[in-house]
């Protein structure tokens, strides 16, 4: 009977019989909740150590770039010292990145990742650029960094090091390259680029069609040929290998011309060289986006059709001619601010307004759908024309300094990495067949590309582009920052992959080998060296010079050469009499240029001190 009276266990648990099991049940609710916290305290702590870690090694990343440039920038000055020419600091830079990425790849220990790494989970559709994973009730974002080559995932996806050291591709468009193209506009030798424009317009837009074309065609047969050997089982279209057409014609001979700037060679070459490919970047990438636009209506998205063809060169001349004017219009607004204002009496002001405002050209174009590079580029060259004329001295040094250093160490920045990128990049393809095709391919474009072209130049130029400069030009034709960043940009396919790699080894190839050749290359072909510009333009009497006013020159001469110029004429006259007196400080005043019914206007925008300069 007792037994059968006796409260059962769990009645007891619910009502807290005899007393003795309630605290058992409330310590073991107290253990549990000290376990739970302790965990939670030791997730805390081990993701801040992990912050930590992560802050650590970005801190190490970033002093290996920074002592990378330090040791570039000590090794120029040796070599500048000893007048060592055979290796420019590009070639420098990639060397110090070669030997800094064999350390990372093979000398840093690689961290496991197995006891870390969640089970894999499959998606049917494209990669999405974030995640959210949830681990035991908590939402963590993942984002996506792109494609791991599985040969590659235990070797190189392990080594913490090597991923944070790959920078997104993004990077080198908006932070390094408009430093770089900016440069090259506003340091433009104006008079050599304008008595050569003709000339320099030719190579950079008809050249750099015929060579992405003609690599373009060459590449895709040796496409096939590695379809044939079995070499190549991907997919890789025609369009690809116009991409790749596109993206290796774009030249940097920045050696080339740094050393035609040291030894003072011919001012006609060096102008045609650098405005080549100056214009030749641009143009490249515009020619690189209206290919990637190229989409033919049908099943077959890769083969040829006729509307398609003319709507990418649409494209491409919508999206060149409005960066253009968009860089110009920056530049215009640039101009009147640095006019209108006294920000000369501040120059700290006007030198990062001046910044700002050369820069935001670049994200501005970007926004709006255009290419930054040609807006900038354009940017700068309205910058140096216009608002140059308009800013205090302390400024005009200030600016040409600032874009100076900032072009150096972006350039040799993207030299470095490249070299670092040959052993840290996850997704090398490399192909011997299309490497070498692809050799092959850059050396015949070039060749198709100079010496037609100068023929035809020559036909209507009186100062004819001789045999030995185009020599030089088809010798100058390096490959640098621009393929660089254009082949980075995307290496989401096989093929882009193979065409990033092969890229890398030609720019090598073309810095080392035929950068170190200038010199002696100068000597061979008996090019001028040691001339005096100024005196150099004096001596050729061309056309410009008669825009310049120069009446030296017999009536009939001067009348062969401004019927041989008269669109610089034109613009010449329109620039003299109308732009510079409304965007700068510069005469003749436009009371005497503009009709007298615009005479309230005229005395609006002209300047002060532009009735004190001479007409």
């Amino acid at each position: 009977m007792e037994a059968a009276t006796a409260p059962k266990p769990w009645t007891l648990y619910a009502l807290g019989g005899h007393g003795s099991l309630f605290p058992i049940l409330m310590f073991f609710l107290n253990q549990c909740c000290q376990i739970r916290a302790d965990d939670g305290g030791m997730e805390e702590l081990a993701t801040e150590k992990e912050a930590e870690e992560s802050h650590r090694q970005d801190s190490v990343n970033l002093l290996t770039f920074i002592l990378l440039l330090t040791l570039t920038i000590l090794t120029i000055w040796l070599f500048k010292h000893r007048r060592v020419r055979f290796l420019h600091e590009t070639g420098l830079a990639m060397i110090y990145g070669l030997l800094v990425g064999v350390i990372l790849r093979y000398g840093i220990p690689s961290t496991s990742y197995h006891n870390k790494t969640p089970p894999s989970c499959t998606l049917q559709e494209r990669p999405v650029s974030t995640v959210l994973l949830n681990v035991s009730g908590k939402f963590f974002e993942y984002t996506l960094k792109g494609e791991i080559n599985l040969k590659e995932i235990h070797s190189v996806e392990q080594n913490d090091m090597l991923r944070k050291v790959t920078f997104d591709p993004e990077v080198f468009f908006n932070i390094l390259l408009p430093p770089i193209i900016f440069h090259a506009g506003y340091s433009l030798k104006k008079r050599h680029f304008f008595r050569n424009l003709g000339s320099i317009i030719t190579y950079a837009f008809l050249g750099t069609a015929i060579s992405c074309f003609v690599i373009g065609n060459l590449m895709y047969g040796v496409v096939k040929l590695m379809q044939v050997l079995g070499q190549l089982t991907e997919k890789f279209y025609y369009t690809d290998c116009l991409f790749f057409g596109a993206l290796i014609s774009a030249t940097d001979p920045v050696t080339v011309l740094a050393i035609f700037n040291e030894l003072h060679a011919d001012g006609d070459l060096y102008a045609l060289l650098f405005g080549e490919s100056v214009m030749n970047d641009a143009v490249a990438i515009v020619l690189s986006s209206s290919i990637v636009a190229y989409q033919p209506s049908g099943a077959n998205t890769h083969t040829f059709d006729a509307s398609a063809f003319f709507k990418s060169v649409g494209i491409f001349l919508g999206i060149f001619s409005g960066s253009f004017a968009m860089g110009a219009v920056t530049g215009v607004v640039t101009a009147l601010v640095t006019k209108f204002t006294k920000l000369h009496c501040f120059p700290l002001l006007e030198t990062a307004l001046f910044f700002l405002m050369s820069w935001s050209t670049f994200l501005l174009a970007e926004a709006c759908g255009f290419t930054g590079v040609v807006a900038v580029l354009f940017c700068g060259i309205t910058q140096a024309h216009y608002t140059y004329n308009n800013l205090s001295e302390e400024s005009t040094k200030r600016t040409k300094q600032l874009f100076e250093v900032l072009h150096f160490l972006a350039e040799n920045f993207i030299f470095s990495y490249m070299g670092l990128a040959l052993f840290t990049f996850q997704n090398h393809v490399f192909s011997p067949i299309f490497i070498l095709g692809a050799f092959i391919a850059i050396f015949i474009g070039r060749a198709l590309n100079i010496y037609p072209l100068s023929f035809l130049i020559n036909l209507g130029r009186r100062h004819k582009i001789r045999g030995n400069f185009q020599h030089m030009m088809m010798f100058a034709g390096l490959r640098g920052a621009m393929a660089f960043a254009l082949a980075i940009r995307d290496t989401a396919t096989y093929a882009r992959q193979m065409m990033f790699t092969t890229t890398l080894l030609i720019v090598f190839f073309t810095v080392w080998v035929f950068g170190g050749g200038t010199t002696p290359m100068l000597s061979w072909l008996h090019i001028r060296v040691g001339v005096d510009p100024d005196q150099d333009l004096q001596q050729c009497g061309d056309s410009f010079q008669v825009l310049q006013g120069d009446g030296t020159q017999s009536e009939e001469q001067s009348k062969t050469k401004q019927e041989s110029a008269w669109l610089f004429r034109l613009w010449y006259t329109f620039d003299h009499n109308y732009l510079k007196p409304i965007l700068t400080h510069s005469g003749p005043p436009l009371t005497s240029t503009l009709p007298a019914c615009c005479g309230p206007l005229a005395r609006c925008l002209t300047s002060p001190q532009a009735y004190e300069c001479p007409s």
